[in-house]
């Protein structure tokens, strides 16, 4: 059992970097979610889960200029959709962002307090709790879907500009059983967007079976899963030579509904985690699955 590919984003919601080796520590992979874009009007952080005001940010991408640290805020290059480069830390850099996005946005490294993100829920059946979409309902779209509202890093020790926990992994066995399950859909792990892309033993959404357990890599490093991830509309829309497809979610929500304890039932795929021991990470090291150490221990 091998990793297969490591991801880091720097910017929340812009397309990442694919590397052969990354450090991960108790905040994630470092430069993770360095940065994210603020509106300016609403003081919201910006996600592309609501694609009519930020699906764009998926035509961005974003990498670390150098080996990032985890002291500061690593500098960053930024891609636009029209194919020119900024830097994180060029004057104007908020100017450039807002005439792209067409919203007037700062790029900032540490999340503003009691800033939240948005989560647009599409018209299809199965993907979360009806109960936790009524109670965090902000609002609905000119299309009737409805949006709630979410804090940042539920899970995260620190705060962060993660959706909820500081890693996420997931197996080549889930790719495989989605494609079985839908072989017309263009399933791909970016759509996913892991940070760690796993391949091992085992058939179908392994990854359903891995809370409670714990991961340990050859290098040194080890995680501990907790929770499924839980899928949302940012799997379905275009990136990179990627196209539009519902069905990319369509199918999860169908067929991986998962009860999470103590929140009900979500369509999911792939794996949340904690790092419980710091260390370096590379594409082909092994790892190994281990039951959790007992509390105390």
């Amino acid at each position: 059992m091998a990793v297969t590919a490591l991801f880091r984003y720097p910017v929340k919601s812009m397309l990442g970097e694919s590397l052969e080796r990354c450090r991960i520590d108790e905040r994630g992979v470092v430069g993770d979610r360095a940065y994210a874009l603020v509106d300016v009007e609403t003081g919201t952080v910006a996600s592309a889960k609501v694609p009519r005001l930020w699906g764009g940010l998926l035509g961005f991408s974003a990498r670390c200029a150098g080996d990032p640290e985890r002291a500061s805020p690593p500098p960053v290059e930024i891609t636009f959709p029209d194919g020119s480069v900024h830097h994180s830390g060029d004057p104007d850099i908020d100017a450039a962002l807002s005439a792209a996005v067409g919203r007037e946005v700062r790029l900032v490294a540490s999340p503003p307090d009691g800033a939240g993100f948005e989560e647009v829920w599409p018209e299809i059946d199965g993907l979360a709790p009806e109960a936790v979409i009524a109670a965090t309902r902000v609002r609905d779209e000119d299309t009737g879907e409805r949006v709630s509202r979410f804090d940042l890093a539920a899970m995260s020790p620190h705060p962060a500009f993660f959706d909820l926990a500081v890693l996420h992994l997931l197996t080549t066995a889930t790719l495989r059983r989605l494609r079985e399950l839908a072989p017309g859909a263009t399933f791909d792990e970016r759509r996913y967007r892991p940070n760690v892309l796993l391949d091992g033993e085992g058939e179908g959404f392994v990854e359903n079976a891995w809370p409670g357990r714990a991961i340990a890599f050859e290098g040194g490093a080890t995680v501990a899963a907790s929770i499924p991830t839980m899928r949302c509309v940012m799997t379905t829309l275009p990136q990179g030579d990627l196209p539009r497809d519902a069905d990319t979610l369509r199918t999860v929500a169908k067929h991986n509904r998962v009860l999470i304890h103590g929140m009900g039932t979500w369509a999911c795929a792939g794996v949340y985690a904690d790092v419980t021991g710091s260390g370096e990470l590379a594409v082909g090291e092994a790892y190994e699955l281990r039951d959790a150490e007992p509390s105390g221990h």
